[in-house]
This record gives C-alpha cells, structure tokens and sequence, in this order.
C-alpha cells in the first residue's frame, strides 16, 4: 500500500529541502517522490541531506505540471497552512494517513506540498479532493518542508502498520482518476455555458464552487458516468429541432 502513496513537491526552490524530504519518506517506507516544475537543480546538497535515502533523489520523477502529476490517482490531498475564503474538506495529518491507506489498495494517492514561501496556490489546491492541515502551535507555527513532510509521511506508516495488524475484508469503492474528473468539469462548463446557466465571460466562481462540491462528494466511477451522460443528454436535447 505505501508504494501506491506518492510525495509530490511543487515548485520547490532549494535543492537541500528536496533531499531533506526524501529521507523523511525514506524514514517512514515511502519512497515514490515527484517533482513539478522545481525551481532548483538536483545537485550535491540534495544528496548531502538525504543521506541514505540518495536513492529516492535518483528515482524521483521530474514533470512540467501539477496535471501530470495526478493524472493517475484517485485521491489527491494537498497540504494547506492558511485558511481559504472558500472552504474544502479538511483533514488532520491522522485522518489524512487513515484516508491515504484506505484508499491505496485501489488506487494511487498523491499528497502534495508547496513552496517553501507560498505553499500551494489556489487553483492547485482546487485539484485536490481534501486538504490536510498540520494544527502546530498557533504561537509558533513554523514548519518546514521536510518537517510537513515528515509528520504527514509518519501518519500514513502508523496508519498502515494499523491496517497491516488488523486488516479487513471490506471493499473499496472505485474512484475515478484525476484526468477523468478534469473532463467532467470540463463538460460541466460547457453544457452549463451552453444553457445560459453561467456566464461565459465569468465562469469561474460557480466552477469553483462546483469543484468544491464534487470533492465533497467525491463521485465513484460509475456515478461520475452517469453524470456525464445526463450532460450528453442535455446537449443533444438542445441541437434536436423542435416538433
């Protein structure tokens, strides 16, 4: 199960933070680390302060967009340390490494991090299904990547180690994947564009709201289908002519 949970690190700009981070996944059994579009080179200091964890550096796969990232994955949680105007589900680091554990046996989990300064911008954290919230001491509550890193990843071990003593027999339900709920939204905006439901100069505020409500809701597979065929329904209701 660990081998499906992915670490990916957005836009990281020192190199030390992207070997720190492997060896705190290393630490905790993970080792699957991607990076999207980093502001840095890999180079001496990233295996300096990945010690032993040099291997997870050499196997980290390096892509242009968050998109490609979590293409593959059927629940993707994105760290969050500020609050939002608008709202998403949230998680705590030990509801986040139950939910990643869970989910693993049937598909790929991704748990993002941002930038060092800025985190995660909006439009990405609206690519994920929930948030994860670390509530350090609100006095003092500076974290660094490799410290979120590291507390996220040790919940998701405890949680597997949880799962490995008692394991169950119940089954979990097939999510769709990342790409397949960007298609979705995609219809969405344009059946709801087609009806005059939303504007075509101002979309986006009803589309984040709709995101936010499918990652409420979070749609099985066979459920997201037939969401998409009530919006082919609707489309070929507006091009059949008139009796």
């Amino acid at each position: 199960m660990l081998d499906k949970v992915s670490v990916v690190l957005v836009g990281t700009s020192h190199p030390g933070n992207i070997g720190s981070a492997a060896r705190a996944m290393k630490v905790m059994g993970l080792t699957n680390l991607v990076l999207v579009d980093p502001a840095c080179e890999i180079d001496e200091t990233t295996y300096a302060l990945a010690a032993g964890a040099s291997d997870i550096v050499e196997q980290a796969k390096i892509v242009s967009s968050l998109d490609e990232a979590i293409a593959d994955c059927g629940l993707v949680v994105g760290s969050s340390a500020r609050s939002r105007t608008l709202e998403w589900p949230q998680l705590d680091p030990r509801e986040c490494g139950i939910k990643a554990i869970a989910e693993a046996p049937s598909h790929n989990v991704a748990i993002l991090f941002g930038r060092e300064r800025t985190g995660l911008t909006n439009e990405e954290l609206q690519r994920c299904h929930c948030h994860v919230y670390i509530p350090a001491n609100p006095e003092y509550s500076s974290l660094n990547l490799a410290m979120a890193v590291q507390t996220v990843s040790y919940e998701i071990r405890m949680a597997f180690l949880a799962s490995e003593k008692f394991q169950t027999q119940q089954q979990v339900e097939e999510y769709p994947r990342m790409k397949e709920l960007e298609l979705f939204y995609q219809h969405l905006e344009k059946v709801a564009t087609k009806t005059d439901f939303i504007s075509k100069d101002k979309p986006s505020m009803v589309m984040t709201k709709m995101r936010r409500l499918f990652s409420r809701a979070r749609p099985e597979s066979q459920e997201l289908n037939i969401l998409r065929g009530i919006l082919s329904s609707v489309e070929k209701s507006l091009t059949r002519p008139e009796k």
